[in-house]
């Protein structure tokens, strides 16, 4: 009852996002080890950045884990991983000047930024809600329960395709000023390009993925009408 031809390209576009976490992570790890010019460490590069864009009072702070950086816009706080926060390689500086890129963009009141998050409090309870209609719409083969979670299965695409120009913006910003700023040379940027666009992919890979089970559910529901 639950299968639809849709879900090999499903399973294609799963299997991206997957070919796409390797990526990230080997090429995290790869430039990793590869030192940059000026010598200096994620937090080094981000506290600069920030205060050259004005931004004294955004703190920098770590966080354990890898790959677990982000930017706090509710408490306006940038937030490094350890292997970032305290590393002089390419890979430290790229991620430490993409999350900064997120604090410019909240200063200068990025539009996708500021639309984000204000569906962020619709998504989580969107998420959390969607799941249960559609399978109990599937189950008891309630056309309105479908179309109802499909409704707002719909939100959390919205919030994920909303996070694409966000992230590409990020590091379009962070590229552009670790270069100005003089913390990589021209020769270095294609290792930062290599890290920021394998990390921008699985965005994409996560968003095409919820696009298509979307169209899925909507094709099952249009199919369930006509019949």
């Amino acid at each position: 009852m639950f299968f639809h031809p849709m879900d090999f390209v499903i399973l294609i576009a799963f299997g991206l996002s997957v070919w796409a976490q390797f990526k990230v992570k080997g090429n995290f790890r790869r430039y990793a080890d590869v030192p940059a010019s000026s010598g200096l460490t994620g937090e080094q590069a981000a506290r600069q950045l920030l205060d050259s864009q004005g931004l004294h009072d955004v703190p920098i702070e770590p966080v354990p884990g890898a790959l677990t950086d982000h930017y706090d816009p509710i408490h306006r706080v940038v937030r490094l991983s350890e292997p970032v926060y305290a590393g002089h390689s390419i890979s430290s500086l790229s991620v430490a000047c993409h999350e900064v890129g997120h604090a410019i963009q909240h200063q200068n009141a990025y539009p996708f930024l500021k639309f984000r998050h204000r569906l962020f409090p619709l998504t989580r309870l969107a998420s959390g809600v969607a799941p249960f209609l559609l399978i109990g719409g599937f189950l008891f083969q309630a056309t309105n329960l479908i179309g109802l979670g499909i409704l707002f299965f719909s939100v959390a695409v919205l919030f994920q395709v909303i996070t694409l120009p966000v992230e590409f913006n990020a590091s379009s910003r962070a590229k552009a000023l670790m270069v100005s700023e003089g913390f990589i040379t021209n020769e270095e940027e294609r290792g930062v390009n290599k890290v920021l666009n394998a990390a921008a992919l699985t965005y994409v890979a996560a968003a095409l993925i919820s696009l298509l089970e979307l169209l899925k559910y909507v094709m099952i529901f249009t199919s369930a009408n006509d019949e």
